[in-house]
């Protein structure tokens, strides 16, 4: 599986993960889905209401209930969840493989080092990042 985010979503999803540092950010993509993968066609920053925002992230539940349902009235569906290491790795956290709940990719922002990698959770399986329009 690939997942495809176009350059605007990758520029907004870094935009949002700049806006939160020190917290992690957290966000939804919707899109569409294939039989190769996914590919992103809208962005949905969430709140982070952890606790501890600086070391993990929570979506706000009713955040995510609105993005998931204007996703639905807009034809897409979820096909990825984002959040940011501000400090990094790009690399799931124990906290980001025990929480996963959703049979999507996650992406991880890494501000260090500006990457950005995906994984299937909790297994930590990576998936192909693709941005469309710029080959890397």
């Amino acid at each position: 599986m690939a997942l495809i985010l176009p350059p605007v979503l990758v520029d907004a999803l870094w935009a949002h993960a700049e806006r939160d540092a020190p917290r992690e950010c957290v966000g939804a993509l919707g899109g569409h889905l294939d039989g190769a993968g996914a590919e992103a066609v809208a962005l949905y920053p969430l709140a982070n209401v952890s606790p501890d925002p600086e070391r993990t992230y929570l979506a706000d539940p009713g955040h995510l209930l609105r993005a998931l349902r204007a996703m639905q009235a807009g034809g897409l569906t979820l096909v990825a969840l984002y959040h940011s290491h501000p400090r990094g790795p790009a690399y799931p956290s124990p906290t980001d493989t025990r929480l996963a709940v959703y049979p999507v990719p996650y992406v991880i922002a890494d501000l260090g080092s500006r990457t950005l990698r995906a994984y299937r959770l909790p297994e930590g399986t990576p998936v192909a990042l693709r941005v469309e329009g710029r080959g890397d």
